[in-house]
């Protein structure tokens, strides 16, 4: 299946994009939050669009916004490219890196961006997402796939000036609002296929920056699933993104490139679809 959540921001619905078009299974399901994984949501949604053919059509005109309602967490992985990590003048690790993105920076696929206040290095990361099915303790790596309810299409954005050069921990330069856009769709893993093989792609104003496959990850899903459910418990709903791969406007040589007010970013991972985001400076409410 493929999940995707529609309307306007706060009062979205749960819905399914199935042959290219949209459909409402709200009078199926309440939304896609913890509580509808934690109770084989994906299971009984199935069976029950085996015997309810007649769903209401969303025109492709309404806004969708993030494919999960908002998550406990939002997990990233950092420097999990070897050439990301070439490029940043970064070790590459021996363990992966960890941190947080708020869940008040996620968003819609094609939501603004919102440049920060006072930001003058905001730069994109597109990235491979995955969300958790169930609750993870102390998982191995070979049962880790069991607890993949799909992936996801986001772009990890960042202000690098927050993020490098005011100290403390990488999440002061991920957790904007508008700085986590996910989707347009959450798909299955049956939807998938190899998820180690997946082009991945970044256009800025209709510039290529990024080009890659996942294939170049270092730490792979079930390993992550895995390392990560030493630290913490991972809940329904969770989501973790893997890295990005090499072609941030931070890695420019030798002057990077950030984005301003205008600019038109262009993402997409093979078989989880693609999303735009246009950069608007932050005004005050």
């Amino acid at each position: 299946m493929k999940l995707i959540r529609f309307g306007e921001e706060g009062k979205e619905k749960p819905g399914v994009l199935l042959n290219d078009k949209r459909y409402d299974v709200s009078s199926i399901v309440s939304d896609y939050n913890e509580a509808f994984f934690e109770n084989d949501g994906l299971a009984k949604l199935e069976e029950a669009l085996k015997n309810n053919p007649s769903l209401p059509e969303v025109s492709d005109s309404v806004r969708l916004g993030s494919p999960v309602a908002r998550p406990s967490k939002i997990i990233c992985i950092g420097l999990n490219y070897v050439d990301h990590c070439e490029e940043t003048g970064a070790a590459i690790p021996e363990e992966p890196i960890i941190f947080f993105k708020s869940t008040t920076s996620l968003c819609g696929p094609n939501d603004n961006l919102i440049i920060p206040k006072n930001s003058e290095k905001t730069d994109w990361e597109v990235e491979l997402a995955f969300v958790v099915g169930k609750k993870a303790s102390y998982v191995s790596e070979e049962d880790a796939p069991n607890y993949i309810a799909g992936y996801c299409l986001l772009n990890d954005y960042s202000e690098r000036a927050f993020q490098i050069e005011r100290g403390g921990q990488w999440a002061k330069g991920k957790g904007s609002d508008t700085f986590a856009p996910l989707g347009p769709i959450m798909a299955t893993p049956d939807e998938v296929g190899d998820v180690n093989n997946l082009k991945m792609w970044l256009t800025v104003n209709g510039k290529t920056f990024q080009n890659s496959n996942t294939s170049n990850l270092i730490f792979k899903i079930p390993f992550l699933v895995h390392y990560l459910s030493q630290f913490m418990t991972l809940l329904p709903g969770d989501v973790i993104s893997t890295g990005t791969p090499p072609g941030v406007g931070l890695g420019i040589k030798p002057d990077p490139i950030y984005i301003k007010a205008g600019d038109v970013i262009e993402l997409g991972i093979e078989g989880l679809g693609t999303s735009k985001q246009t950069a608007v400076a932050y005004q005050q409410n």
